[in-house]
């Protein structure tokens, strides 16, 4: 199964944005971009590197490649309403992201590992694709055999459940969740501008 291999601590500071808590820690030390012209001043970017950037980030803030994401862009012009919303929408829908904002996992590489190892069960039956889509309704547990793996556990308390998004729900005692709606886009907290996304790809 392809997946992004690179260092998420370069691609946090050459986009500008923390990938994961390691990456949040050197990018306060180190609030430029990486490589020995980091520090320089740069070059204003173009219309068109604008727009790819904002691409980049979503790619790796879901963990998603190039062909995947123009899939899911391809299956967005499709749907009803606007193309950058639903975008966003459907990689919400992936089985590893609603893993993570469970707090089942303590990052989304964490959860995609997870749910490929097959720890988890979709309404009974154990899925082990990442990008799998949940439909309102449907219910995350883990299974019985991995109860007792301490990052699953490390992972639920630090969750507070005043703070759980309103689209999902936990039951921590079961080690169960809900995906219990198609969350709207205004409820989606994602630091990329997905209009520049469609602009980009509709060139």
């Amino acid at each position: 199964m392809a997946r992004s291999t690179g260092s998420i601590v370069k691609q946090s500071r050459k986009l500008g944005i923390a990938l994961s808590s390691k990456a949040n820690k050197y990018m306060e030390r180190r609030p430029y971009g990486p490589g020995q012209h980091g520090k320089g001043k740069r070059q204003k970017t173009s219309e068109y590197g604008l727009q790819l950037k904002e691409k980049q980030k979503m790619k790796y803030i879901y963990g998603v490649l190039e062909r995947q994401f123009r899939n899911y862009f391809e299956k967005a012009t499709r749907m009803k309403g606007k193309t950058g919303d639903n975008l966003i929408k459907l990689l919400e829908q992936r089985l590893d992201n609603t893993v993570y904002r469970l707090g089942l996992a303590p990052t989304r590489r964490a959860a995609r590992q997870l749910v490929t190892h097959g720890h988890f069960l979709v309404n009974t039956d154990k899925v082990n694709v990442p990008s799998f889509q949940l439909r309102a309704g449907d219910v995350i547990s883990v299974r019985e055999r991995s109860r007792q793996l301490d990052v699953i556990h490390s992972a639920m308390k630090r969750v507070k459940e005043d703070a759980m998004y309103g689209w999902v729900s936990l039951d921590k005692a079961a080690m169960t969740g809900s995906f219990l709606r198609v969350p709207e886009r205004e409820e989606i907290p994602l630091l990329a501008n997905e209009q520049l996304v469609v602009e980009l790809y509709s060139k």
